[in-house]
């Protein structure tokens, strides 16, 4: 064997080793990223608010005064804002009860950011269920456009493709999500898959550009294209005015696919 045939061979060897080492590591972080996702979603329960109710009860005493004290907060209110303390783009909780869905909702100045980023600002794989970064809380955009990754254990918004199934619907037809200021359960209205049109592509349904209506058509408009393309009727509407929820991850049944739910707000 020529000298120049085993520096050859030397070489390839190291680019493999190097590629396996990758893997490897690669691995491993994925497993720690769905491991870390699977804590998240119990997190509220681990937070201690104790001291936070007496103190909050302390406060809205009324000692020799005509002052209305304010409502007490509910326990999973002061647990997002005590949440919050440590991250201040966490801007609210969504539940789909007896699913893997129990997250924070975070809100960037991007889109792309908590894509790769968790709660902590810690780089990760799975990302973050996240808030478009145009929806505008005060006053409210008709939409809360919440993104999310569809990981394949179940994690993130795995769990929404099950909405693919009438029978799951009726065990799961309400939304839990949890602000500063209210408690709220959202009523699905729509389910449905979708994709990220081509901009040439006319007279399609761009549920993903939809976060404020600017008056009533447009409204209508969207409530009338999201019940069409349902899987299903659900029975529920929504009339201009009511607030909305759009929750969408990636599906593959087709290029640049996605699976789509809309909720809007109990009232």
């Amino acid at each position: 064997m020529s000298k120049s045939s085993r520096k050859f061979k030397i070489f390839i060897l190291i680019i493999l080793l190097v590629l396996i080492v990758c893997s490897i590591l690669y691995i491993l972080k994925y497993y720690n990223d769905i491991n870390n996702a699977k804590k998240q979603s119990n997190l509220l329960n681990e937070i201690s608010i104790d001291k936070t109710i007496a103190t909050q009860k302390e406060n809205n005493t009324i000692e020799n005064n005509n002052i209305e004290s304010e409502p007490i907060k509910s326990e999973r209110i002061l647990k997002l804002e005590e949440l919050q303390k440590e991250n201040s783009d966490i801007k609210a909780w969504i539940e789909i009860e007896n699913t893997q869905i129990s997250y924070p909702v975070l809100q960037y100045s991007d889109n792309d950011y908590y894509m790769n980023h968790n709660y902590k600002k810690e780089q990760t794989i799975i990302g973050s269920i996240f808030l478009d970064k145009n929806y505008c809380w005060d006053p409210p955009s008709s939409n809360l456009l919440i993104y999310g990754h569809n990981i394949k254990n179940g994690t993130m918004f795995q769990n929404l493709l099950n909405y693919k199934s009438k029978t799951f619907y009726e065990q799961h037809p309400t939304i839990r999500f949890t602000t500063n200021t209210e408690d709220a359960n959202y009523e699905i209205i729509s389910a449905f898959t979708s994709r990220v049109y081509y901009k040439y592509e006319q007279n399609v349904f761009r549920y993903y550009y939809f976060i404020n209506a600017n008056n009533e058509n447009e409204f209508n408009e969207f409530i009338q294209n999201a019940k069409s393309s349902s899987f299903y009727d659900t029975g529920k509407t929504a009339k201009y005015g009511d607030q909305l929820m759009t929750l969408s991850t990636c599906s593959y049944h087709v290029k640049d696919g996605r699976f789509v739910v809309i909720a809007k707000k109990s009232t």
